[in-house]
């Protein structure tokens, strides 16, 4: 078995587990990590045995997003830089958000994502590219105008403004009542079960699993779901260089967070404040 540096790739009996394995770093999002899902992908693609494949991550959170600098990350983009300028920044964001995620969405075989503590950005984008997602009840995801930007088909058009307009937290509760998670358990039971799931649907047919999807990610398709994907993209690369602006409206956090995640963490905060006043 390949031998990775930030995944861990396990197979028990038909099911694959592809594990995010970057805890110190709430599983951030490095090129590296990336690249290295898509060859587990690939691995339990091409094996027979495999009928359902479950993406994770180790530790308190599924992943806090993309990868803003960590050591690591730095050295491989000083040693793996790409072009500067707007055209490396298009191949960058493209090969690392779009057409990898895209892929992963249309892999022959059922996919399922376990979702627990933070699934901000990045880690909202891998997740719904799975066919499932399964979450603990207090998980914490957060979206935007990202690069891959499947919610307005997860989730009403009218919900996805309301939560992006406003920048806050959904909790694992409330992307259950949405429909963007599938099923929700506490924390301490969510491997369990999720796992015991995966190897429910692992005993069916493999052919029949695959006609399943297929059948139900063409009717996607038929609507614009793969072409709506490409176009949000430059949406989403017009709106992020927009951040630069010297008039952009919210101010630069002195940790190392990006604005709008700056504002969702203090409107969870507001909105845990009126939920305990409500409850009084």
């Amino acid at each position: 078995m390949k031998d990775f540096k930030q995944i861990r790739y396990v197979e028990e009996d038909h099911v694959a587990r592809i594990i995010l394995d970057r805890p110190d770093y709430r599983n951030a999002q490095s090129r590296k990590l990336l690249e290295e899902m898509d060859e587990a992908f690939d691995l339990a693609v091409d094996n027979r045995k495999i009928r359902m494949i479950v993406l994770s991550g180790e530790g308190h959170s599924f992943s806090a997003g993309h990868d803003l600098g960590t050591p690591e990350n730095i050295a491989d983009q000083k040693n793996r830089p790409y072009e500067e300028g707007m055209r490396g920044i298009y191949k960058r964001s493209t090969a690392q958000n779009v057409t990898n995620t895209l892929r992963w969405r249309n892999i022959p075989k059922p996919t399922m994502a376990i979702v627990q503590g933070y699934c901000i950005f990045g880690g909202w984008m891998i997740a719904s590219a799975m066919d499932l997602i399964f979450a603990a009840d207090d998980a914490m995801f957060l979206g935007t105008n990202f690069q891959y930007f499947s919610p307005p088909w997860d989730i009403h058009p009218r919900k996805v403004k309301e939560i992006f307009f406003e920048s806050r937290f959904i909790d694992g509760k409330e992307a259950h009542e949405l429909g963007l998670v599938n099923r929700i358990y506490p924390e301490e039971i969510l491997e369990r079960e999720a796992m015991a799931y995966a190897h429910r649907v692992a005993e069916n047919d493999e052919f029949q699993l695959r006609l399943i999807k297929l059948a139900v990610n063409r009717a996607q398709d038929h609507q614009g779901f793969t072409e709506h994907i490409n176009d949000a993209h430059l949406l989403h690369l017009l709106s992020s260089q927009a951040e630069k602006d010297s008039d952009f409206a919210l101010q630069k956090p002195d940790m190392r967070r990006r604005p709008m995640v700056q504002r969702a963490v203090e409107n969870y905060e507001l909105h845990k404040k009126a939920n305990s006043q409500e409850d009084k």
